[in-house]
Order: structure tokens, then C-alpha cells, then sequence
């Protein structure tokens, strides 16, 4: 891995896919050129490796006569990477350890299945994995520097404006948490106002029948002991008469005259009346206590039946606030208190809100300033841009080409997080032509170019540690082809760089060389790839020179080539 690279493509494992059957490469840092004659199977190469970034599946990827194709992708990811964050975020093992294997499965009835470690996936987390580690860049096909969406950060980053972007964030969640704290206020506000009859109202209600805690439930064992209050005073009653006398001799007359009786011959009765008197006298004592308490429970009850009007009147006036304010009747006091807080504070909600709103603004006034400052520096910065852009495109064969950085002002209801700009990359290739979105390049050997010159001034910039060109030097040669194996040499000092090429200077250029070819394998083909050496290199690249027929001159210009090339 290089020096501050996060990640890094090291393998590639290839089973069953068109023309081939098993194949396995391990890349390592730098420059690594691919090459060989047209159809020898380099664009299956490149299909075969999209398919395990997640790339769409296709049954005809399938090779014939085999029931599915697989394909696995290795990286070298250090921890920290924000691919280990998507998959912590989806629940997934996200341990570091061994890095990341990235697998796809696609059956000959077009049915896939995508791996992340071994980890069941859907193809969309693949694809995004995919999109993190490695950009493929074709002639007319070079996804992120064709969306614009992607132009603000890049500019962004090359800039070095991560200062200026966390200031305009930070602003900006600032203001929308104090806006959505005075939309809050003014929602309860107006909700207030619209209730405020109801709870005055109902604050009235409540502080003149003051209920107390517990209340309901002595009220209603008063109540029950009323309700049968002429059964238990003529209960006591009758019962406290037999004990002190009725019409006859009472309980407690009866006991005291047997006592009497008994006291006068006990002396006679040498003890045996002692235990009967001692009996006779508690009972006369337990009697008598029972007389006063009953006397006591009758007087102390006040079983008055016509305080029960009363009681009931109460008891139900309490109930029915209950089932009116939805809450139990012991909480109604504590909802007198919370309704008289809300009426004090509807009193104090205008004041609060005005607070709310000077916040807002001020908030709001913080962020437009900390937006138009990352405005400035952007367009300082997008200055800087183009003049190394254009650095880079005369030698690439691209001298009349103009390349622009566009920053437009958002509509204010339009600004977000991010600031107030819509940046966008565009170009024009030719003298007094305005310039356009670079996807509207017409040529694809230009549109490649370009791609190679931002990616060469933004290599710094541009997070995704792996890239791919697909025959950047179509349609160029000498001096141009020379250029661009150059830039490409360049690009490969930051990040990872895989080249599929025709052009003998820039396969010259490389660190690593491999050469595809098809071989005959049964009644069909399939293809191979060979890791060149030295020798390899110069006859490969020979025969680039030369075409078929490889001549020892173009042996001798081929090992100057190399010559020359090397760092």
C-alpha cells in the first residue's frame, strides 16, 4: 500500500466468466499496465472485475456450459475507512483484519449473490463498497467526474477547505435547530391560544372544587358507611340498651347483681365461689367497657344519613372531572398545576418567542457569513484548479481545450449545509466555444484525457485509492502516448493505477506488466494472463511497435523505450 493510501486493489479471482475459466492475479502498488492484441479478452477482464464491485449481472457473463460465475475481489484496507463504517451502519462483522473480500455470484439463470467477507450482502452495499475502493474510467463511461453532484468536494478537498466546510455545517445546524426551536414555540404557541378558553375554563373548574390527594378514596368509604348509617345506630343502639338495662334487667345490671349476691356468703364458701366472682367481675368490666365504646362509636361516627347528599355530591364532581380531563382522580391536582403553568406561560410565551426569533437570526446571520466566506475561498481556489488543469492538458494533445470550474450562487431557500454554491466541472475543446458539462465532450479519446488531467492535479483530492483507465491513449501516439504514460507514472506515486493499453510508451512506463491472451482450450478459447519480466516486457512491447511480425529492430527500440521510461 502507499504511503497514506487507506486501500489498495492486491487480488482479483476470476472463475468461469466468457473465456475464462480460472485465473487469479494479485496487483500490487504503482503503475500496473495490461495489455495485448484486440479480443484477446481484456474488456472480459474488466467485466469480470465490475461484476464484483457490483457492476450489473448479466447470464451471458456466465462461460458455457457451466452453471455460474464468481468473482472475488481483495483489498488491503486499513482501519478507519469509511468502508468499514457502511458496514458497521448495516450491522455487518467490520473488523480490519485481513481487509476486505468483496464476492459475487452469478448463476447461468441471471440470479446473483453479492459477499462482503464471507457476510451476505445486498448488491447495492457491494456496489457501494465498489464505488469507495476502486473508479474505473473508460472512454465514454467515467462515472464520478461526469456527475456534478460529486464537483463540490472535490473542489472541496483539493482546496484544503475543510475548515471553512465544518465552520458553514456547524452555522447551519445551528440555525436549523434554533429555527426548529421557534417553529416548535409557535406551533404551541397557536395550539395554546386555540385551547386557551377551554383551559382557563377548566383551571377555574378545578381551583374552586380543589381536589386533594387521596381524597376520592375517603369520600367513598364515608360514603359507603352512610349508606348504611340507620342500620348500624340502630344496631348500637340496641345493643348498648341490652347491655345497660331494657325493659327488663340489662347485661350489665344482671352481672353486677349476681356479683352482689355471690359477695355476700363467699366467706362461707370456704374459696370455691372465688374463680366464679373473678369471672363475674371481668365480665362486668368488659361489659361496661363495651357499653362506653359502643356509646363512644355512636357519638364519634355521626352517622348523620343526611350528610350523604353531601358526600355523593362531592365524590361525583371529582369523578366526573376525572373522566372529563382523561386522567384519575387523584391526578387532578397535579393537572390544576400543570394548567396554571401553561396559562403563566402563555401569559410569558410572546416574550420567549421573541428571544427564540433574535436567536434564529442571529444564528441565520452566522451561517450566510460563514457560507459567503467558503464562497470566497472557492472561487480562489476553483482559479487555482484551472491553472493546473491547463498545465496538463497542452501535452495530452489538448491545448485549445479550456477547463473551467462554474460556481453559480443557490437561490437562498436553496442553500444548505454545504453552502451557497452549485459548482460544476465543464470544458471546452475548442476556441470560442462556451463551455459545457464535461460529459458532452464528443470525442471519447478527449473525454479520457481530461479524466486523466483532473485525476492527475486531484489525486491528492480524490479519496477512492484505486483507479482503472480503460485505454486513456486511444487515438493518440508518440509524443502524446508518451505524455500520458507520464501522467499516468505521476498518478501511480499517490494512488493505484491499472492501465489497459495499447500504446507501447505508456505500457513502457508501468511497474508491473501483464499481457492477456486467448489460447485454445478444447473446441473453444479461453483467455490467460501472463505476468511479464524483463525480457517478456521488451518482446511484449515490441511487438506493440511492430504489430505481428516482431522484428529485432523493434526489439532494440522497445529496450530503449524501457530505458528511457524508467524511474
Amino acid at each position: 500500500m502507499t504511503d497514506g493510501a487507506t486501500a489498495m486493489l492486491t487480488g482479483l479471482a476470476i472463475r468461469d466468466v466468457v473465456l475464462i475459466d480460472a485465473l487469479d492475479l494479485q496487483f500490487p502498488r504503482g503503475l500496473c499496465a495490461l495489455t495485448g492484441e484486440t479480443g484477446a479478452g481484456k474488456s472480459i477482464l474488466l467485466d469480470a472485475l465490475g461484476l464484483g464491485l457490483g457492476a450489473r449481472a448479466d447470464a451471458k457473463l456466465v462461460r458455457h456450459g457451466r452453471e455460474q460465475a464468481a468473482v472475488a475481489v481483495h483489498f488491503d484496507v486499513r482501519p478507519g475507512h469509511p468502508a468499514f463504517d457502511v458496514l458497521r451502519e448495516q450491522g455487518l462483522d467490520a473488523d480490519a483484519q485481513g481487509g476486505l473480500l468483496l464476492r459475487r455470484i452469478v448463476t447461468a439463470d441471471g440470479r446473483s449473490r453479492a459477499f462482503v467477507n464471507d457476510q451476505p450482502v445486498s448488491v447495492s452495499l457491494l456496489r457501494k463498497l465498489g464505488e469507495m475502493l476502486v473508479e474505473i474510467h473508460g472512454q465514454f463511461d467515467n462515472q464520478r467526474l461526469l456527475d456534478p453532484g460529486s464537483h463540490r468536494a472535490l473542489l472541496d478537498a483539493y482546496g484544503g477547505l475543510t475548515a471553512e466546510g465544518e465552520a458553514c455545517a456547524g452555522s447551519w445546524r445551528a440555525w436549523r435547530a434554533a429555527a426548529d426551536a421557534r417553529a416548535g414555540a409557535e406551533a404551541d404557541l397557536e395550539q395554546a391560544r386555540r385551547d386557551e378558553n377551554f383551559i382557563r375554563h377548566a383551571l377555574e373548574e378545578l381551583g374552586h372544587l380543589a381536589p386533594r390527594q387521596g381524597e376520592e378514596s375517603d369520600l367513598a368509604q364515608r360514603r359507603a358507611l352512610l349508606m348504611n348509617a340507620e342500620k348500624l345506630s340502630q344496631a348500637i343502639d340496641e345493643a348498648a340498651r341490652e347491655l345497660a338495662g331494657g325493659s327488663t334487667r340489662g347485661g350489665i345490671d344482671a352481672l353486677r347483681a349476681a356479683l352482689r349476691i355471690l359477695q355476700r356468703v363467699a366467706a362461707k364458701a370456704e374459696g370455691r365461689l372465688d374463680a366464679a366472682m373473678a369471672a363475674l367481675d371481668r365480665a362486668l368490666s368488659d361489659g361496661m367497657e363495651a357499653h362506653a365504646l359502643l356509646e363512644k362509636t355512636l357519638s364519634d361516627a355521626d352517622l348523620d344519613p343526611r350528610q350523604l347528599e353531601g358526600i355523593e355530591e362531592r365524590l361525583f364532581a371529582l369523578r366526573a372531572q376525572s373522566r372529563k380531563h382523561g386522567v384519575p382522580v387523584d391526578d387532578l391536582a397535579g393537572l390544576h398545576d400543570d394548567l396554571a403553568r401553561r396559562v403563566s406561560g402563555l401569559e410569558d410565551s410572546e416574550a420567549v418567542l421573541a428571544d427564540l426569533r433574535r436567536d434564529e437570526s442571529a444564528c441565520e446571520n452566522r451561517y450566510r457569513q460563514a457560507a459567503a466566506a467558503l464562497s470566497e475561498r472557492r472561487n480562489a481556489v476553483a482559479g487555482q484548479l484551472d491553472k493546473a488543469v491547463a498545465g496538463e492538458l497542452a501535452p495530452l494533445r489538448l491545448g485549445k481545450a479550456r477547463f473551467v470550474t462554474r460556481i453559480e450562487d443557490l437561490a437562498p431557500e436553496d442553500c444548505g449545509q454545504h453552502g451557497c454554491d452549485r459548482i460544476s466541472f465543464e470544458v471546452a475543446t475548442n476556441p470560442g466555444v462556451p463551455p459545457g458539462p464535461l460529459g458532452r465532450i464528443a470525442s471519447g479519446g478527449e473525454l479520457a484525457r481530461f479524466t486523466l488531467a483532473l485525476k492527475v492535479v486531484l489525486a491528492a483530492a480524490d479519496p477512492v485509492p484505486t483507479l482503472i483507465f480503460d485505454e486513456v491513449d486511444s487515438g493518440v501516439g508518440g509524443a502524446v502516448a508518451a505524455a500520458v504514460g507520464e501522467r499516468l507514472a505521476r498518478l501511480a506515486d499517490d494512488v493505484q493505477v491499472l492501465v489497459v493499453t495499447h500504446s507501447p510508451q505508456v505500457a513502457a512506463r508501468a511497474g508491473h506488466h501483464w499481457r492477456i491472451a486467448k489460447s485454445p482450450a478444447g473446441i473453444g478459447m479461453r483467455t490467460k494472463v501472463e505476468i511479464l519480466d524483463a525480457p517478456g516486457r521488451t518482446e511484449e512491447i515490441a511487438r506493440m511497435l511492430a504489430g505481428a511480425q516482431v522484428t529485432d529492430e523493434a526489439r532494440a527500440a522497445a529496450a530503449s523505450l524501457l530505458a528511457d521510461s524508467a524511474p
